[in-house]
């Protein structure tokens, strides 16, 4: 474990495991690394693993700005430079999908594939601009506001005991890591924001949706033909640790593939 000074962040990471190619593993809005620990018992088998707290999360430094994809992707293209790692898999949940993407864009030398699970991208403008609509409340109270608006992200599958966890770390976050990550989130949220971005990932991409919606949309952004999106209806936002297993399995395997 470790922690790595940047100009105007602190990040703290985990660099564990040994194997080609690496794999970077970054939380989502409201998060941190510890998201990953079903994954990195799993993964750091044959794999050399990296997961980091991006700034403002968990056990990094809470910077007054920067929270923004491309900031985010520049703290770990900065880290994995630090680390002298790369091309790597770059694994993104939520949020954290927004951020890889973008560090495959912005820095396409230090990633190989990219997998986003559930990601916050090509959401459709009617239902961004309602989130949108919540900057005030989120302005005014951080932590309540961030609980409602995630609250909405569970099915039945979800166990319970997510729910409670996620609420309380929350409830952890500092007020304008909460408010910033949300505003500054249009570039790589609203569908005719994102979708430009998107097709600009040259690398192979695996995108696991929790519903149908935006599958097709993603899929027609693909520049690379052994790119994958699909989706696991039913189930809710963190489906990396809801169905851990079957996730890992789908990633081990797809990963498999592109050297086939």
């Amino acid at each position: 474990m470790a922690f790595a000074k940047l100009d105007d962040a602190e990040l703290f990471y985990t660099d564990e495991g040994a194997g080609e190619p690496a794999m970077l593993f970054v939380h989502g809005y409201s998060c941190d690394s510890h998201d990953w620990m079903h994954q990195l018992a799993h993964f750091t088998r044959a794999h050399r693993v990296i997961a980091v707290d991006l700034r403002g999360h968990g056990r990094s430094s809470a910077p007054e700005g920067g929270y923004e994809a491309k900031t985010y992707a520049a703290d770990l293209a900065a880290l994995l430079g630090r680390l002298g790692v790369g091309p790597v898999v770059a694994v993104g949940h939520s949020m954290g999908g927004g951020v890889v993407s973008a560090l495959a864009v912005e820095h396409p030398e230090l990633v190989s594939a990219v997998v986003c699970v559930d990601p916050s991208y090509l959401v459709p403008d009617e239902v961004y601009a309602g989130v949108q609509g919540m900057l005030e409340a989120l302005k005014a109270n951080p932590v309540e506001t961030a609980q409602a608006i995630l609250g909405r992200s569970y099915t039945a599958a979800s166990p319970p005991q997510l729910k409670a966890w996620h609420m309380r770390r929350i409830a952890g976050v500092p007020g304008h890591v909460l408010y910033q990550s949300m505003a500054n989130s249009g570039g790589l949220t609203a569908r005719s924001a994102s979708e430009p971005y998107l097709r600009r990932r040259a690398c192979p991409v695996l995108t696991v949706y929790a519903a149908e919606d935006r599958v097709d949309v993603e899929r027609a952004l693909f520049a690379d033909p052994r790119s994958r999106a699909f989706a696991w209806p039913g189930s809710g936002h963190w489906l990396h640790q809801e169905r851990p297993a079957e996730f890992n399995a789908v990633v081990e395997d797809w990963l498999g593939s592109l050297h086939d």
